[in-house]
């Protein structure tokens, strides 16, 4: 099963790495520049509105369906077109209820015609991460992969089109983003819905209320932990549209230093989207999972320390670098929110290993207590320090959130406490801060980018020497290919 992992995160990571890494820094970043903040963080907040009751969409099926096909693969070809039908009911549930709280919210008629298309692209990736779920339980890694950069990798397509040639004219307009996310996510969908529908001897697409009562009955556990903390991830920028008198555009500087956050979360998100089927099974089969815990844990968390370290001291020349005239406010706030990569880690191991444990309620009420302490902390910060205000608000929400779930993962899990893998993890921030501080005091100059990567070397030379990634980790990539 570590093999197995293994390789089927090194696949997923290359993967990604050829395509999201350049999608977010290279055509989302590039979709700001040239629509410039004030638009960008309108569109931004939009879209983090449309996030808010995307939970009415899922109800949290897909989580439960990763679980469930992990335990029990022979549901499959009884399951999937009954849910996916269900699916279509509930984008209904959903589009009313988003469009409703806008109008109450008081979005203009631009505003109203940008988020429908956008609750139709939340659609259109809800059946994606759903086929996703389905090929994650069958264990089909690698197949899950190719599906996981399909949207993006046609975004890019698209949008280097619109951005980079005149067959639409010079000017950039948002609404064209909007389209071409539309059209991928169309694609990718139809796409994962016919590689599953293979495995299906026979397609039916019907409405069964029964069988729709039973399935949202088990996964309304879920839905309720996904809302919560989709609320208090995304509440941000929301908040800070709604509540300054220059909102779009404090939206928009959040949005800047997120993006990148949001680059490196998607390779942690990553594990989580391994470890919930494999850790199910496990459970499922009363086997161990302090082995694969620990495994992912010190990865991950390894990783995450040595992004969020390097990145942190080198905000101010790559955020300068990527952004025109990017102010102070852009660095700060980024420099607060690349450190909560850290406790983001430590929640996709022990978020996910309790969610395959089905400790629902538990999660719930710490996610209740997460969202809460945001908002509290936003309305506090937000009104003196805007963007910087919420993303020290992100900064500490996600760290005590992270510590609750480490805490219930010993308590519930009952999984041995391994110390020496945590004093190896402090000696590491350790020694990248130690020596990214010195490194920032002494009269070297590097151009950003190339100190950012010889830094992210030599942290990774350190975490081997300390023994938190190995060479056996390695040979097992090899030996399961």
């Amino acid at each position: 099963m570590k093999g197995k992992f293994l390789s089927s995160l090194f696949l997923l990571v290359l993967l990604n790495l050829l395509v999201k890494p350049f999608y977010i820094l290279g055509i989302d970043a590039e979709v700001q520049n040239r629509v410039g903040e004030e638009v960008y963080g309108n569109y931004y907040a939009l879209l983090n509105f449309s996030f808010l009751l995307n939970i009415l969409l899922d109800l949290g099926i897909t989580n439960y369906n990763t679980r469930n096909i992990a335990q029990h693969p022979q549901l499959l070809a009884k399951h999937f077109f009954k849910i996916l039908t269900l699916r279509f009911a509930l984008f209904s549930l959903y589009a009313a209820f988003t469009l409703i709280s806008g109008a109450i919210m008081g979005y203009d008629a631009n505003e109203f015609y940008i988020l429908a298309i956008l609750l139709v692209n939340q659609f259109l990736v809800a059946i994606i991460q759903f086929s996703r779920s389905n090929f994650a339980g069958l264990h089909l890694f690698k197949t899950d992969a190719l599906i996981s950069i399909l949207d993006r990798a046609l975004l890019i397509a698209f949008v280097s089109i619109l951005l980079w040639t005149n067959w639409v004219g010079d000017t950039f307009k948002i609404e064209w983003f909007v389209y071409a996310q539309t059209l991928a996510y169309g694609i990718s969908a139809l796409i994962s819905v016919s590689m599953l529908s293979r495995k299906i001897e026979q397609i039916r697409i019907s409405l069964k209320k029964t069988f729709s009562l039973a399935i949202l009955r088990q996964s309304l556990p879920y839905a309720l932990l996904i809302f919560l903390m989709m609320m208090y991830n995304r509440i941000d920028a929301v908040m800070l549209e709604r509540m300054l008198d220059d909102g779009d555009t404090q939206a928009g500087i959040y949005a800047q230093g997120f993006r990148i956050l949001d680059a490196v979360n998607m390779f942690a998100l990553l594990f989580a989207g391994l470890l919930l089927p494999i850790f199910a099974r496990l459970l499922k089969k009363k086997e161990d999972v302090s082995e694969m815990m620990y495994l992912a844990f010190r990865i991950l968390v390894g990783i995450s320390i040595i992004v969020s370290l390097v990145l942190f001291f080198h905000s101010s020349g790559l955020i300068q670098a990527r952004y025109e005239g990017a102010s102070w406010e852009s660095v700060m706030s980024f420099s607060l929110l690349i450190l909560s990569f850290v406790p983001v880690a430590i929640t996709y191991v022990f978020g996910t290993l309790l969610t395959a444990n089905g400790s629902l309620k538990q999660l719930n009420y710490m996610a209740l207590f997460g969202l809460a302490l945001n908002v509290v902390l936003n309305f506090v910060l937000i009104q003196d320090y805007k963007a910087v205000g919420a993303a020290g608000a992100t900064l500490i929400t996600q760290s005590i959130t992270a510590v609750i779930q480490l805490v219930l993962v010993y308590r519930i899990v009952k999984v041995k406490f391994e110390i020496g893998i945590y004093l190896k993890l402090l000696a590491l921030t350790a020694l990248v801060f130690g020596g990214l501080y010195a490194y920032f005091n002494s009269d070297l100059v590097v151009y950003p980018i190339m100190g950012t990567i010889v830094s992210g070397m030599i942290g990774v030379v350190l975490a081997f020497a300390l023994g938190i990634f190995k060479i056996s980790d390695i040979r097992q990539i090899r030996s399961e290919d």
